[in-house]
């Protein structure tokens, strides 16, 4: 399949997902070369024949959004917004914690795919913020659609390359070298666990202190879906919790109920007794 013709059917087949175009033109590559495989296993030669195939087979579409779904993950990833979660924002969730009279914190990784994002945050929990905040707990849901991902995740054996942007100190207190990979140890997976989860459908069980919704919904999702995501968010949040976007993300214009914590990092906080 040419670019052209990439270009032409993500086009006309991201509007019936209620996905948009701008979020997938610099990842169409990696999206079309899965089409490319699914005509093949389809017996098909080209789009055209592929857009035959999802009128006269409108179940296709769920093969087809799966398809379109884009992972990239490393830990740390946009080491900024991390170092600024130890440095303010955990520390004043915590405070906002202890005033409310619980112990414990909780965390919702959405789209975590094999979970470098929720694995980094208990890292950073674990190093830099444990010892200071000992009167807390620190618990993390991440939740992705793709089973596969999500039992990569749990194995949590990860290969070099993801782990660069990490300290040393880290990696070399934190991980197990388990042949050609790493494996994270009990101290730190002890913190995080997984559920299959489509932010679409809802929110999972619980009340979240922090949220991180990072390189997903507010890139790929359409704006009537992207409105859809941020009360479902929204909800998920307690009053006075933080929910982080991707660094080049931000809420609808329509959304209230929140206000800006910090804009370079695109992290919001949930007002209090805030409604839609």
């Amino acid at each position: 399949m040419t670019d052209p013709e990439c270009v032409a059917l993500l086009q006309w087949l991201l509007p019936r997902l209620h996905l948009r175009w701008p979020g997938f033109r610099r990842v169409r590559k990696q999206v079309c070369k899965r089409f490319q495989r699914r005509f093949a296993e389809l017996g098909l030669d080209n789009a055209d024949g592929y857009r035959d195939y999802l009128r006269r087979h409108p179940e296709e579409l769920a093969v087809a959004d799966y398809l379109c779904r884009v992972t990239i993950s490393r830990f740390n990833r946009d080491r900024g917004v991390f170092d600024y979660l130890a440095d303010p924002i955990l520390p004043a969730l915590g405070a906002q914690a202890q005033a409310a009279g619980t112990t414990r914190l909780t965390a919702w990784s959405v789209g975590c795919a094999s979970g470098e994002e929720p694995y980094t945050l208990a890292l950073v929990w674990h190093f830099v913020l444990a010892n200071c905040l000992r009167a807390l707990d620190l618990r993390i849901l991440g939740t992705d659609i793709d089973a596969i991902l999500l039992e990569r995740a749990k194995q949590a054996c990860y290969p070099r390359g993801v782990l660069k942007e990490l300290p040393g100190k880290w990696i070399a207190e934190a991980f197990a070298v388990v042949g050609n990979g790493y494996r994270l140890k009990p101290a730190i997976t002890d913190y995080v666990h997984f559920e299959k989860h489509d932010l679409r459908s809802g929110t999972p069980d619980g009340d979240f202190d922090l949220v991180l919704c990072r390189n997903q919904a507010f890139t790929y999702f359409d704006e009537a879906l992207q409105c859809s995501a941020a009360e479902i968010l929204h909800r998920s949040l307690r009053d006075g919790g933080a929910l982080v976007l991707g660094q080049h993300e931000s809420l609808p214009d329509t959304i209230t109920g929140f206000t800006i914590w910090s804009w370079p990092h695109r992290i919001y906080r949930k007002h209090a007794h805030a409604t839609l």
